[in-house]
């Protein structure tokens, strides 16, 4: 199973985004959605899991929830969008996956068996950071993600 992921597009869906998410079976937004609209042109790509983050706080975004636990392929997400608002014990709670935004850097990192991955932002650049997304691959128990830079 391939997955998209991507965070941070503060209302700025870009084309390149769009190409790099084609072809994914379900897309994860770690929040800073920004507008609506763009959580609809994602569900035409696959369906879509989608968080809130501190600038949705109007409209439609801001009724995303939180948090939100998925399970894609047997594999359990779980999207918050500041790893540091994280607000269980991701080992304990059998995540194999936190997915995070709001830094805009992406990473991925692994601790104590769970991935940490942050697609950095596919929204305005911010400083001199890349332009990101993440894809993650799930063949049975075995996991993988990479970053892309679109931009």
């Amino acid at each position: 199973m391939k997955i998209g992921v991507i965070s941070d597009t503060h209302g700025l869906l870009r084309d390149e985004a769009l190409a790099a998410l084609q072809g994914v079976e379900h897309i994860l937004h770690a929040g800073d959605v920004g507008d609506a609209a763009i959580l609809d042109e994602l569900r035409a790509i696959a369906p879509v899991t989608a968080i809130r983050g501190n600038v949705d706080t109007h409209g439609a975004c801001a009724l995303l929830p939180a948090t939100e636990m998925v399970s894609l392929a047997g594999i359990s997400f779980y999207l918050v969008h500041s790893v540091h608002d994280l607000d269980l014990n991701a080992s304990a709670a059998g995540v194999r996956c936190v997915v995070s935004g709001h830094s805009h850097m992406p990473l991925i990192e692994e601790r104590r068996g769970v991935m940490y991955l942050n697609p950095g932002s596919a929204g305005p650049r911010r400083f001199a950071l890349p332009v990101t997304v993440a894809h993650v691959f799930i063949d049975g128990e075995a996991m993988r993600a990479e970053i892309v830079e679109i931009l």
